[in-house]
């Protein structure tokens, strides 16, 4: 089973300045209340004996991920694929405005591009593809947290956008 966390909510104050330009804001952390979130969640008590905790490469997941790995007793395993949802699938930095353009597109259109048209952003299927080759290498393993994004959840479970701090179950097909 896997029990896909999303981050704590992130403090993102110093977007556009010092290194947090463009894609550093992914290096924003959580703020009190996003690691108040996640040490609420640890007490989730599905969450007790999991085998491993993945995490996104991206701050706001790591630093959620190193809250559950404190609380709970288990190791953090790095999985690149993880990430965030890319307003550019060819990891082409996008302005602020772009990159909104962008998410605005996927929204309106569900996560899939309209019929005969490519566009450079991510779609829902290309987010789960990703994701889901992630999980299937720890299918063997009995209990999984996953600490990500919430379109990435949205996209694995097909469900809704999960709140700072929610847990989503879900089993591999």
């Amino acid at each position: 089973m896997f029990y896909l966390v999303r981050h704590g909510e992130p403090d993102y104050s110093e977007r556009n300045s010092k290194i947090y330009q463009g894609f550093g804001v992914n290096l924003s952390p959580l703020t009190a209340a996003g690691i108040a979130q996640i040490k609420a969640a640890a007490q989730d008590p599905r969450l007790a004996g999991a085998d491993v905790i993945l995490s996104s490469p991206y701050t706001r997941a790591l630093q959620t991920a190193a809250v559950l790995s404190k609380e709970l007793g288990i190791e953090i395993a790095v999985e690149t694929d993880l990430h965030e949802w890319l307003a550019n699938k060819s990891y082409i930095y996008e302005s602020d405005e772009k990159a909104g353009q962008s998410y605005r597109e996927y929204i309106e259109w569900n996560g899939v591009y309209p019929q005969g048209e490519e566009k450079d952003w991510e779609t829902s299927a290309m987010m789960r593809e990703r994701a889901l080759r992630v999980l299937e290498k720890y299918r063997n393993c009995g209990k999984v947290i996953v600490a990500c994004h919430g379109m990435l959840i949205q996209a694995v479970t097909g469900g809704g956008y999960p709140a700072c701090g929610q847990i989503t179950e879900y089993r591999l097909q």
